[in-house]
């Protein structure tokens, strides 16, 4: 890919074919979306505006960006149904390659595709790779000096840019220190996690372990694996205690 970056903004134009739909609707199909990094973990798409099904109106909105300028909010309208404030628009941006284009906003879109293969959360990152690998190592988990996890046959997810993860089946896990949890979260990789508190004595610890029980394609080694924060407990590879990593979740 060509790569244009102005000021913090990294912009990519990518080869998917990217559709998207309110109520069963089409409001946009296009073959030349746009990767922008708006925030340095994940980009969003910006798309021709030619390439829209649906009619901008106006909000009366706006919102500026110290590098893309001063944005347009406009309502989408398609078939009769509006989505306000839905889309953003730079028609001025100091960033050519922006002024014709839309973002429209995630979440109040109902599907997102990329090519055939719905998507959630966000635009997949070219530039993160997830891999998952069996291992015979010996895994560890224990929580103020107690075991609660201990696993000679561990999945290790490697994301780029988080930690190595370890999911260990949940016959290796005290699975009777675990209570449900409401908690839910979801990955445009792995899919929708559910997640459990640990309770030991009268200590709790809230959603400190997640599993993905249908986890998307490229993740279904982890399907019904349990796993714990690094960041939040004591791990033990092979006998070692681990250094606890800092990332977003500490």
């Amino acid at each position: 890919m060509t790569e244009t970056n102005r000021g913090r903004v990294r912009i990519e134009p990518s080869p998917k074919r990217v559709r998207t739909y309110v109520e069963g609707r089409l409001v946009a199909d296009t073959t030349t979306p746009l990767l922008v990094w708006e925030s340095p973990y994940y980009p969003t798409y910006y798309l021709p505006v030619a390439d829209l099904h649906a009619k901008l109106e106006p909000s009366g909105s706006t919102r500026h960006s110290p590098s893309r300028g001063e944005g347009l909010q406009y309502d989408v309208i398609v078939d009769g149904v509006t989505k306000s404030a839905a889309a953003l628009r730079y028609p001025d941006s100091p960033i050519p390659e922006l002024r014709d284009r839309v973002r429209l906003d995630w979440d109040l879109m109902d599907e997102w595709f990329e090519e055939d293969e719905p998507i959630y959360v966000h635009p997949r990152n070219p530039y993160t790779r997830v891999d998952v690998l069996t291992s015979s190592r010996h895994v560890r988990v224990a929580i103020g000096g107690q075991t609660v996890a201990e696993s000679h046959a561990p999945h290790i997810l490697y994301e780029t840019g988080l930690p190595p993860r370890y999911y260990l089946p949940m016959t290796d896990v005290r699975m009777d220190l675990l209570t449900a949890s409401p908690t839910r979260t979801s990955c445009p990789y792995k899919g929708t996690a559910e997640y459990f508190t640990i309770h030991i004595g009268d200590a709790e610890y809230p959603d400190l372990v997640w599993l993905y029980r249908t986890p998307l394609p490229e993740s279904q080694k982890v399907a019904g694996l349990v796993c714990f924060y690094n960041e939040k407990v004591d791990l033990f590879i092979d006998g070692e205690l681990q250094d606890r990593p800092k990332t977003p979740f500490n």
